[in-house]
């Protein structure tokens, strides 16, 4: 029986899809233990009360169980899929709110720009105990992280703590991949894929048919279409020559041209400070479900693209081979980007294993825009790894939105004043002097 153990279970809307996948594989039924661990104790009971409706409905016959010590849940697992959002709304709040009153504009800001930043801050610190827990309990399990910022945890978590089966999952390549066969009027199954480079900065390599790019068709979808032109990602596009896998949302806030200038996030359609109304579509999902789960309403997803953690443990579980895009230590993956960074690339995955694919050197202009990523990444991952908070301040003024918009000493007093509001919730050697111990 396959142990399957959710840590940061009461995410509640990716156990849904994470676990309908899961639940609806036939070769599965009665083979599955899931464990869910959460540090909130409704959450945890929510969390829980999903599950068991999601088994019954499929008749998945799985052994189902929580724990609220995280080591318990650890001991013994084959696969452990983590999320994390340390210091959840109110923190994501104060990434937000403050830089808006020193004129700094994000969209998402969890992956880099200073909401990146402080958010690795958080996050760093409990995936690479995790990894650590993994390494002594479970060192054979994999750990999927569907977290952000994903290029700094995983980053980190291989680096701090030589435990190596860590992927990042994330659905954003295959929705792009599944967003471009349909302009360009074709099936999925008909198109062949290659995209690489950072997690929510990858870029489409490869966008072929019968040997025959599509390249070509999607400019004349783009052309007969205006309004699909009106978007970040089409103009990244039609700049750098290779289609962007992240968001317009994402990709406007990793480049310096973008959210500093009005009539550019007004042509371009980028909505100011979106991420915080994704969180409270997030919150306000959680108390649907549980109104779903307290009217005995059906919860079990069907119809879907297939879950990356989930499509990865079926792969495992049952041998049937699967190619999903991961983000894993480069180790000459990708040739022209650092050895040891975190990259996203396609992996075959099959019962031995997730094996990454090597795709050679990027084109030189992705590379570029990779590194300028990498630069605010692997800042911030020396900020807690070394222990050192003025690679804090170096990350920020090196974001290239926020090195856009503001002048030095106003970066530092920015940091400052979200050091000084995350207080305990960051690493002990960034918080304030007053709050250590």
């Amino acid at each position: 029986m396959a142990r399957i153990v959710f840590i940061g279970a009461g995410h509640v809307d990716l156990m849904r899809r994470v676990v309908s996948d899961l639940f609806l594989a036939p070769s599965l039924r009665g083979a599955l233990e899931i464990v869910l661990h959460d540090e909130d104790p409704g959450r945890l009971a929510t969390a829980e009360a999903l599950v068991r409706s999601l088994d019954a409905e499929a008749g998945a016959a799985a052994v189902i169980g929580t724990r609220q010590d995280r080591r318990q849940a650890l001991d013994g697992a084959d696969f452990v899929v983590g999320y994390f959002d340390v210091g959840g709304f109110e923190a994501t709040l104060r990434d937000f709110e403050i830089p808006h009153r020193y004129g700094l504009r994000q969209t998402i800001g969890d992956t880099i720009g200073i909401g990146g930043i402080f958010r690795g801050l958080r996050t760093i610190p409990v995936f690479v105990e995790l990894g650590r827990e993994m390494a002594e309990l479970c060192p054979d399990a994999w750990l999927l992280s569907c977290s952000d910022p994903m290029a700094m945890t995983g980053w980190a978590v291989q680096e701090a703590t030589g435990f190596e089966r860590f992927a990042g999952v994330c659905h954003a390549v295959c929705d792009t991949h599944a967003y471009l066969a349909d302009l360009v009027g074709r099936g999925l199954d008909e198109v062949s894929f290659l995209s690489a480079g950072l997690n929510h900065q990858s870029f489409v390599l490869r966008f072929e048919a019968a040997g025959r790019s599509l390249y070509p068709e999607l400019d004349a979808a783009l052309e007969a279409d205006p309004e699909l032109g009106a978007h970040v990602r089409v103009e990244m596009y039609r700049r750098f020559g290779y289609f962007p896998t992240q968001s317009s949302e994402h990709a406007a806030e990793y480049v310096p041209w973008f959210m500093r200038h009005e009539g550019e996030t007004s042509r371009l359609g980028v909505p100011v400070e979106e991420y915080l109304r994704r969180v409270g579509k997030s919150m306000h999902l959680y108390e649907e479900t549980r109104r779903a789960l307290s009217a005995g309403r059906p919860l079990l997803i069907r119809w879907q693209h297939q879950e990356p953690a989930a499509a990865a443990i079926l792969a495992m579980l049952t041998g049937q081979e699967k190619e999903v895009y991961v983000n894993v230590r480069n180790r000459g993956l990708i040739g022209n980007l650092p050895e040891g960074c975190c990259v996203e690339v396609p992996a075959l995955v099959d019962a031995a294993g997730i094996h990454p694919r090597a795709v050679g050197e990027l084109p030189i202009q992705l590379v570029a825009l990779n590194r300028t990523f990498l630069n605010v990444v692997e800042l911030t991952v020396r900020a807690v790894l070394d222990g050192d908070r003025r690679h804090v301040y170096h990350a920020a003024m090196l974001d290239p939105n926020t090195a856009a918009t503001l002048p030095l000493p106003t970066i530092e007093a920015l940091c400052d004043e979200l050091i000084e509001a995350h207080g305990d919730l960051l690493p002990e050697s960034v918080r304030p002097a007053g709050s250590r111990s």
